[in-house]
């Protein structure tokens, strides 16, 4: 089983598609770890504030399986495959490492937004502090404390939802079926 971590954003009903990330995860891997919330403002473009978190799982998926199950879960609520990188996004998935592996396809790994995003670095580090970054072998706790940029984020309160329960149907897309975790 490799050992995943998923960056998880949304700036639009935001609440809604944290949640349903959450539990869409939780069904596609189990059992997760997850960091704070953190609410940040929009990074590249003027825009609504994200809310943004990373995920723990672990998978038995190839990364190519992985990087698929995530975009079509993207897709699923309504991002545009065609959409620009730096826009509004009901739910943006990324997959920020898979174990330690260096790879640039089917996607750069690990993703160079964990050194350069606090959105992405502040959560990894708070859930993961030990872990080593696989190409600088730094921990990611130690990235964060040298972390240098200048990026407004703060941790907010959160109601997860429960993962035992079907997702329910206000979080579902409006063609979708009710999935069982």
């Amino acid at each position: 089983m490799a050992l995943i971590y998923i960056s998880v954003g949304s700036n639009i009903e935001r609440e809604r598609h944290i949640a349903a990330a959450y539990l869409e995860l939780h069904a596609l891997f189990g059992p997760l770890r997850c960091s704070r919330v953190f609410e940040s403002e929009a990074v590249g473009f003027v825009g609504e504030p994200f809310y943004n978190l990373v995920i723990e799982a672990h998978t038995e998926l190839a990364v190519a399986d992985c990087i698929s199950a995530l975009k079509s879960l993207e897709q699923r609520y309504g991002k545009e495959a065609t959409a620009p990188k730096f826009c509004g996004k009901t739910l943006d998935l990324d997959l920020l490492t898979y174990d330690a592996l260096i790879c640039q396809q089917p996607v750069e790994l690990p993703r160079g937004e964990i050194l350069k995003n606090a959105f992405v670095l502040w959560p990894l580090a708070e859930l993961a502090p030990e872990q080593l970054h696989p190409v600088t072998q730094q921990s990611y706790l130690a990235l964060w404390q040298a972390y240098q940029e200048r990026q407004q984020l703060w941790p907010i309160e959160f109601v997860w939802p429960d993962p035992t329960v079907v997702l329910p149907a206000s979080l579902l897309p409006a063609d979708a079926q009710p999935v069982c975790v």
